[in-house]
């Protein structure tokens, strides 16, 4: 029975109370440090679930058993576990996993979250808990939990559960960002390996794979040793001639070795080779990363040992402050750094490595004069291949448009002058007086039925606003959400007509004191040299129903039988004359956040593009807009 088992932890208590609260700086180090320890208790599948008033990660791995000592071992705090190379592996790991836990310290990473941590486990059906607390009676005995109220979320034989109560920390609300800040400190998922995650009421979502979200981004990309060249195949610059192209920007590597000298954990001098895996990459844009104060940033270098993280970025001690660098990402694994047999080099805190150790200088130094200079020299490369890739697009255009002028002034001057010979002649046949003003007017009538054979139309549409964002000034925030997915794809900010934004080349003349809303709406509504019609999207809500201007711009639009789009919010419900026969978007708007329903961006995602299409600008696919949108907003 638990009430009879006590546990007992081999740390001083006070210590307990020093190091909870600050041994970790933020709620991802400590995640990964829980599912780090959850791979060494080889573990398929991990999982971090949030709900109202815990944090848990929970895994199917061993579990521990009381009997059998394991809870015992668990509880010796600061224990060396990879004292000599027949500890380097996980037990009973099928595909020979390296041990990544050294020093033992942590399992009281959860302790930085919350005061108190539960963990309840269970091996072959015998059951065992116990609180962690940073407040532990001198005795040393830890609070027990009872066998009946041991009790697991998702697994059902063996495994682990530490549930951290109240937590002093909060993860994002969204599952996709969980998984891309967990993923830059622990890249090690696979079929082999899972991580899931449970947020709340929303969709669980699996992640198996990091290296081919980050590298489908790049422009240039190296790697360092076989087992990383399947990355290659993730690879896609995005640029025209792609298997002529791509030879320039991709590069694979052998290994990169480095001879070492140094002393052992017993003072005796060994010889080593310090080898140096992985992968280092520039991004081909650094436009949108990094969108919360608290993600990792996506422009990080890393070192991996022992596939666990050691440092997340060293570009700050490599680099040399170039603008080139925002654009580098990668992850250099090496092994040596985790040696058993070598004193070890990792920070207590877990989060960095001591920089006077020879093999954190070996390894910086490397990258500083040889690995960082060649990547930047990459995405140097692909700005090259990239303008001229734009400048070709241009000049083509330009070719093409002065073939299609030629010919349409050859047609205008054919067509024009025999319109005006025939009108001429007409005259004269008709015994009609006939003088200069007669001729000059045949000319002119001639000139003016056939400016259309110029293109004067279309270069006048070309040039003139294109879309309406019709809205009130309450609503901004989600009007800005939409002004930001269409410049997104590709609309220019110049083609825009949106009173409230905050890009001048968007704002019109009812901006400017004075001018007044009806001589706006009779400009750009009906006033124009131009057959275009401006195609309106109405962001709808309450406020809008309420604003007279609001309200004029509908009415211009119904008016003039303007293309629109409706896109709600607060769940108010559109009116005619709108169209309200047609499926429209809704967002919920709350001060300056917008949350959406997944269905709700599923169809704002195909309106984008649909009015694109229409109005013949070039867009991302669906899931990259898909993907943009779970970026500025909360998908509920």
């Amino acid at each position: 029975m638990s009430e009879e088992k006590k546990y007992e932890i081999s740390i001083d208590p006070r210590i307990l109370e020093l190091l909870g609260p600050s041994l970790y700086t933020n709620i991802y180090y400590i995640l990964a440090e829980l599912i780090a320890n959850a791979y060494d208790a080889n573990a398929s599948n991990v999982y971090v679930i949030q709900d109202d008033d815990s944090i848990v990660v929970e895994d199917d791995g061993s579990g521990m058993s009381y009997e059998e000592g394991d809870v015992n071992k668990y509880l010796n705090v600061a224990q060396e576990t990879r004292v000599d190379p027949d500890d380097a592996y996980v037990k009973g790991s099928k595909n020979s996993r390296k041990k990544m836990g050294r020093k033992g310290v942590g399992k009281l990473a959860a302790l930085s979250v919350s005061k108190n941590v539960e963990i309840h486990t269970i091996k072959n059906g015998e059951k065992s808990g116990f609180i962690l607390s940073r407040h532990v009676n001198e005795n040393h005995l830890l609070e027990p939990i009872p066998d009946e109220r041991v009790e697991f979320r998702q697994i059902t034989q063996n495994g682990t559960a530490v549930v951290m109560r109240e937590p002093q920390y909060d993860l994002h609300k969204r599952s996709d960002t969980i998984a891309n800040n967990l993923l830059k400190l622990f890249p090690l998922v696979d079929e082999s390996f899972r991580i899931h995650i449970h947020l709340g009421k929303q969709k669980p979502k699996i992640v198996d794979s990091f290296e081919k979200q980050i590298i489908k981004d790049l422009g240039g990309l190296i790697t360092l040793g076989t087992q990383f060249e399947y990355l290659i195949e993730h690879f896609n610059s995005q640029l025209k001639n792609r298997s002529a192209v791509e030879d320039q920007l991709l590069k694979k590597n052998e290994a990169h070795i480095i001879p070492i000298n140094m002393n052992d954990r017993e003072g005796n001098k060994q010889s080593h080779n310090l080898t140096i895996e992985g992968w280092i990459g520039v991004y081909r844009s650094s436009r949108g990363r990094k969108a919360d104060k608290k993600d990792f940033p996506d422009n990080f270098l890393s070192l991996m040992s022992n596939k666990k993280l050691g440092e997340f970025n060293i570009l700050d001690t490599v680099g040399k402050n170039a603008l080139a660098e925002v654009y580098v990402v990668g992850q250099l694994h090496i092994d040596l750094l985790e040696e058993t047999t070598l004193p070890d080099i990792a920070l207590s805190n877990r989060q960095g490595y001591k920089t006077d150790d020879i093999r954190y200088q070996k390894v910086t130094d490397y990258v500083r004069d040889d690995l960082l200079p060649k990547i930047i020299a990459l995405r140097t490369k692909y700005a090259s291949l990239f303008k001229a890739q734009k400048d070709e697009d241009k000049n083509q255009k330009a070719a093409a448009r002065e073939a299609l002028l030629r010919q349409k002034v050859d047609t205008f001057k054919d067509k024009a002058s025999s319109s005006a010979v025939k009108k001429i002649a007409e005259s004269l046949t008709d015994n009609i007086h006939f003088d200069s003003e007669t001729a000059q007017s045949a000319i002119k009538q001639a000139i003016n039925t056939n400016m259309p054979d110029l293109g004067i139309k279309s270069a006048i549409d070309d040039a003139k606003r294109k879309i309406l964002l019709s809205h009130t000034s309450k609503d901004k925030a989600a009007a800005d959400f939409i002004y930001h997915l269409l410049l997104h794809n590709n609309v220019p900010a110049s083609h825009i007509i949106y009173t409230s934004s905050d890009n001048e080349e968007s704002r019109i003349p009812e901006t400017i004191p004075g001018t007044d809303i009806f001589e706006y709406l009779r400009k750009f509504f009906v006033e124009s040299y131009s057959t275009q019609k401006i195609h309106v999207i109405y962001v709808t809500s309450e406020d809008m129903a309420e604003s007279w201007a609001a309200v004029s711009e509908v009415g211009a639009g119904w008016i003039t039988q303007q293309n629109h789009d409706i896109i709600n919010v607060n769940s108010f419900t559109p009116k005619k004359p709108l169209d309200v026969s047609a499926v429209w978007a809704s967002l919920n708007q709350d001060k300056s956040q917008i949350q959406i329903e997944a269905l709700e961006a599923d169809i704002i995602a195909a309106k984008i593009i649909k009015i694109c299409k229409y109005l013949e600008y070039t867009t991302k696919t669906k899931d990259q807009i898909l993907d943009e949108i779970k970026r500025i907003a909360d998908i509920t």
